[in-house]
């Protein structure tokens, strides 16, 4: 009976505290997805310094789908009329998978690089090999060339089981939502010591390395198959 009531005084004060967070969170505008107090603490510790240093808000939206018909630039949309006249609207929606960035004033584009943030590439390599597999122009090639170094996606697109979904979502975002919060920054002429930093550039490089890596390995899996299977074909 004790252990019992134990647990449920446990669990009430979990719920209390995740409660108090949410209510107390402005940047992480809406997360039915990670629900994570450490999370919601980065994202708040972050996006309070940015706002302080340049009078840009920077929110983070996740949820885990939209409206029937609703698209993400029109759920984005909504959700800026609730915000202030300066404010930047990262949007994560996990059932679609779907990633956007969305700038009022437009002027504040200018302060990030979405094509960047939000480009399937981490790295040179890697962008061309999505140039000579998927581009259908050479001005396609080139756009994927040079908005390389994506934070968001690449991580989002490494497989994950069980738990480690949340976490990947949890790594992928926050890697993003630091990277616009820099660049916004340093356009200000300011710096942030609550952002991603070296550390997490360190973790996003080790995952940039073994995403394509692996990439290249199927690539040259694939070229040894076929080979091999012409050589075979000749002998016979």
């Amino acid at each position: 009976m004790i252990a019992l009531k134990f647990s449920r005084g446990l669990a009430a004060l979990i719920l209390f505290v995740l409660s108090a967070l949410s209510l107390q969170a402005e940047f992480l505008y809406k997360d039915d997805v990670v629900k994570n107090p450490k999370f919601t603490q980065q994202i708040e510790s972050i996006g309070t310094e940015l706002k302080a240093k340049t009078g840009v808000s920077l929110y983070l939206v996740m949820v885990r789908d939209l409206e029937s018909n609703e698209s993400i630039a029109d759920f984005e949309k909504r959700i800026s009329l609730e915000t202030n006249s300066s404010a930047v609207i990262m949007t994560f929606v996990e059932l679609k998978k779907e990633v956007d960035i969305l700038a009022r004033p437009v002027s504040l584009y200018n302060d990030f690089n979405k094509g960047q943030v939000l480009s399937p590439n981490a790295t040179f390599i890697g962008a061309v090999v999505s140039s000579i597999m998927f581009a259908r122009s050479v001005d396609e090639a080139k756009e994927l060339i040079v908005n390389r170094g994506g934070t968001i996606l690449p991580i989002l697109a490494e497989r994950a089981k069980g738990a480690e979904i949340v976490s990947k979502y949890s790594a992928a975002m926050y890697n993003g939502y630091a990277d616009v919060a820099e660049q916004i920054a340093a356009s200000k002429g300011q710096t942030l010591g609550s952002s991603a930093g070296t550390g997490s550039q360190t973790f996003i490089d080790v995952l940039r390395v073994i995403f394509y890596g692996i990439i290249l390995y199927a690539l040259f899996i694939y070229a040894r198959g076929r080979f091999f299977r012409k050589r075979e074909t000749k002998s016979e």
